[in-house]
């Protein structure tokens, strides 16, 4: 039975449905927000976010704090159709004005992590590019998402600290996504009841994703690249080669990137061969008029970690996501913590995910084992084709998918 939401008062349908029906059956079709904030002087790393899953009727999310490598995840989850209000326990988020300000707040709980702050943007958003992908005819990716730089406004705390985030020296990224993203276990089949995944040809073996403010100047980029280094369109989550723009302020100029190039450093490990933890990137950026800007950046702390956000298999205690359904309707917590300073480092997923892997390893879907993160803090430095030069911070996410030649990783 169809049930009008908040949301369906404002003229803004697109199909002849309330806002509680969503245009796909599959249980992996879901749409949700991510906000991070951070500082590279504090090495203070944190993001906050939930998706809501239509088909499963659940509404997920998290709080995670990593402090130079140390990571703590607050896990928060309720069914959907009982309340379509932005709240799930002590988590809210208001819209203060659409696409420029959002309010999160985070009450107090058992994690010690609370909060209350506005996410502000500093530019527009950045709409990507439509992402689709197939797999033996069915549609398994059909997603939109955009991504926006801003700055924070107000405080966060763990036990023992409190940050003002309106203190120069933190910044704010986040994205909004919707559709068919991947399929997302334990609410997916079984891959050793069906045929095996057909050849879509070459793979993605890096991905760049970076999410700024130097200055006056702020934005977004990303590109993706075989093994061989080859910036192409893939049949998968990601697809498009390079894609971004930069702003100055809000209307004062916008830049449109065509062509991107980097060059990558990492550390090392014990026998001397290159690890896939980033040390410093220099891009080097064509814009639409054929001029070349450089970015340069040194990562200011480990790499933060995925696995304990929710949305992977056993990323929760009882082995589900926040996809899943946790044994209450009104609502689920739980909270962890881990010391990801040495990296990589050995992970188990709860429950049965940790104990499946090899079929999971089938699918690409490595989530135990020699783990690295691929979320970074980073310093960034942007030189403008004028000369002019600025500084600042943002989020790095660099995945590197099994062999990627150019950096010397079998």
């Amino acid at each position: 039975m169809d049930i009008l939401t908040p949301y369906d008062e404002f003229p803004c349908h697109q199909v002849p449905q309330p806002f509680s029906h969503v245009p796909s059956t599959d249980l992996n079709w879901d749409e949700g927000y991510y906000f991070g904030i951070m500082n590279p002087d504090e090495q203070v790393m944190f993001c906050t976010g939930f998706r809501i899953n239509p088909n499963t009727d659940m509404i997920g999310g998290y709080a995670l704090i990593n402090v130079a490598g140390v990571q703590r995840t607050f896990r928060f989850s309720r069914c959907w159709r009982r309340d379509f209000t932005i709240r799930v326990g002590p988590f809210r988020m208001e819209v203060i004005e659409p696409l420029k300000v959002i309010r999160l707040v985070l009450e107090e709980n058992d994690s010690g992590i609370a909060f209350d702050f506005l996410w502000k943007g500093t530019s527009p958003a950045f709409l990507e590019e439509h992402h689709t992908a197939t797999n033996r005819g069915r549609r398994t990716t059909d997603q939109r998402r955009y991504s926006q730089p801003g700055v924070p406004e107000g405080w966060l705390e763990w036990p023992g600290r409190r940050w003002d985030v309106g203190q120069p020296g933190w910044v704010a990224v986040r994205d909004h996504s919707w559709g068919l993203y991947v399929e997302r276990p334990p609410v997916a089949p079984d891959p050793k009841w069906l045929p095996p995944r057909e050849d879509s040809g070459p793979q993605r073996a890096l991905r760049f994703w970076a999410v700024f403010k130097t200055g006056d100047w702020s934005g977004f980029y990303h590109l993706h690249e075989d093994a061989e280094g080859e910036q192409r369109k893939f049949n998968d989550v990601f697809g498009t080669p390079f894609a971004g723009k930069l702003f100055r302020g809000w209307s004062e100029e916008t830049v449109d990137l065509v062509a991107g190039r980097h060059e990558m450093t990492f550390e090392t490990l014990p026998d001397g061969s290159p690890s896939k933890v980033l040390k410093t990137a220099t891009l080097l950026l064509t814009d639409a008029e054929g001029r070349e800007w450089k970015q340069t950046f040194e990562t200011a702390a480990p790499p933060w970690v995925t696995q304990t956000m929710g949305y992977t298999p056993g990323s929760w205690k009882d082995g589900g996501s926040f996809h899943t359904y946790h044994g209450s309707e009104e609502l689920a917590t739980e909270w962890d913590h881990f010391d990801f300073r040495e990296q990589p480092f050995d992970f188990t997923p709860y429950g049965e995910a940790g104990k499946n892997q090899p079929d999971s390893m089938k699918q690409g879907a490595v989530y135990s084992g020699k783990i690295y993160g691929v979320e970074y803090l980073s310093r960034i430095t942007t030189y403008a084709p004028d000369g002019s030069i600025s500084t600042g911070s943002g989020q790095i996410e660099l995945f590197i998918n099994g062999a990627y030649r150019p950096y010397g990783f079998g």
